[in-house]
């Protein structure tokens, strides 16, 4: 639906309410409006930014799209939105600077074409707005604030503040959904505490031209001070995701061109030959933050909300996702079943938190386990690390431990996910 006139928010006339109230528009959020739209549900999307303009998020960092996250894109119809083809994932080589050895896992080895696509975050943005607008249920909210929660009562419906230039009013959901990112103000209000580890790395993010263009390769070069990552583009540049330590991190900021790419080089190595130009850079800190609770009385987190992981793995876009797309399969269950039944069903949530459970649980090892050992400069590991390159190498049972998880299928896997995708990424 086009921006329509908000509902009324005079005091004296009932507050609008969504089956499902979603706050946050960024990946996770719009792609789970655009799933609960095609089964019928009634959906609200709280979003910061205007209409024409998108969410800061979709910038030019460089999504990893495992397999069953574009099977999932591609059956929402968003992939076919991409102006720009996303660039294939063939073969992943993690290696370590100073370790002897490395891994390479081969898609062809394990009966696929590819382990997923590389996605600018900017494509991917404009193409969920065009899949966004041609939604008929959906009440967009923009540029509308979220403020926190109305009351404390959530026996039938979560009631919310939000602010606009016109002022203050409230919304009412029969599911409250908080999608808002690392710093939840839904999280917050809820009185969700949270665990957070400070990896002292800053990562810089940028678009990056080599002598060698991309050939399907995406390379993990582990340091001490986090990873380079190379990922292909559909452009013929590489995705460039580079960690320093955050002690350095200002100094190479400032670095012109040239310096930043030999720094780049010297943590990266020569496997693409010179690099050669790179792009405007952002800039991130590395930090993990857990939410202790994901559920709350009529109320439910995804996405960074929920986890905000170390990028090492890719695995952060690809397990919030699947958050949203569980979240949505189990609201259609509940439907169908009690035939217009209730949302916010305390026993939905009971049955989203346990099929979640295994894939978060996981996922979340995985992340920060990689993250903490690859960084670990204690000469002890070296020969561990060694040994653990050979087997990813050369052993088919270490390499399918991980493939499942490279190409998204970890634990309870939506329905979606494990349809396989068609004409996905081609711009069609």
């Amino acid at each position: 639906m086009a921006d329509p006139a908000f509902p009324q928010k005079s005091a004296d006339q009932p507050a609008p309410l969504h089956d499902v109230l979603i706050v946050g528009g960024g990946l996770v959020g719009a792609s789970l409006a655009i799933a609960l739209d095609r089964i019928g549900v009634d959906v609200g999307l709280v979003e910061a930014a205007a209409p024409g303009a998108l969410p800061a998020v979709f910038d030019e960092r460089n999504l990893s799209f495992a397999e069953a996250t574009v099977n999932a894109l591609t059956a929402l119809g968003v992939m076919q939105k991409l102006r720009a083809p996303g660039g294939a994932i063939e073969r992943i080589h993690v290696s370590r600077r100073g370790d002897f050895g490395r891994g390479l896992l081969r898609a062809s080895g394990h009966g696929r074409a590819e382990f997923g696509r590389v996605v600018v975050a900017r494509d991917f943005g404009e193409a969920l707005e065009a899949r966004l607008a041609e939604l008929q249920r959906l009440t967009r909210y923009r540029p509308v604030r979220f403020l926190g929660l109305a009351d404390a009562d959530a026996t039938d419906a979560r009631s919310v503040r939000v602010a606009d230039d016109a002022g203050e009013w409230v919304l009412r959901a029969r599911l409250l959904v908080g999608a808002d990112g690392t710093r939840s103000g839904v999280r917050e209000s809820l009185g969700i505490g949270t665990d957070v580890h400070d990896y002292q790395q800053t990562l810089f993010v940028t678009r990056l031209r080599a002598e060698r263009a991309p050939d399907g390769t995406a390379y993990e070069r582990l340091g001490e001070h986090g990873p380079t990552a190379l990922l292909p583009r559909g452009d013929r540049h590489y995705g460039l995701v580079h960690a320093v330590a955050r002690a350095d991190a200002d100094a190479i900021a400032a670095l012109d061109e040239a310096g930043f790419l030999q720094h780049a080089q010297d943590a990266f190595g020569w496997r693409v030959g010179r690099f050669l130009a790179c792009g405007a850079r952002s800039v991130y800190p590395a930090i993990r933050v857990l939410s202790r609770r994901t559920t709350a009385a009529r109320a439910v987190l995804v996405g960074n909300a929920a986890q905000t992981i170390h990028p090492i793995g890719a695995q952060g876009f690809n397990l919030g996702l699947r958050d949203a797309l569980t979240l949505a399969e189990l609201v259609a269950e509940t439907l169908d079943a009690k035939g217009g039944g209730d949302c916010g069903d305390a026993g939905l949530l009971e049955r989203y938190l346990a099929r979640r459970r295994e894939d978060r649980e996981r996922t979340l090892q995985f992340s920060d386990g990689l993250a903490r050992l690859s960084a670990n400069p204690a000469g002890l590991l070296r020969p561990l690390r060694s040994l653990g390159f050979f087997a990813l190498d050369r052993l088919p049972s270490v390499q399918s431990a991980l493939v499942g998880g490279a190409l998204g299928y970890r634990g309870d896997v939506p329905a979606l996910c494990r349809t396989p995708a068609a004409g996905a990424g081609t711009g069609a």
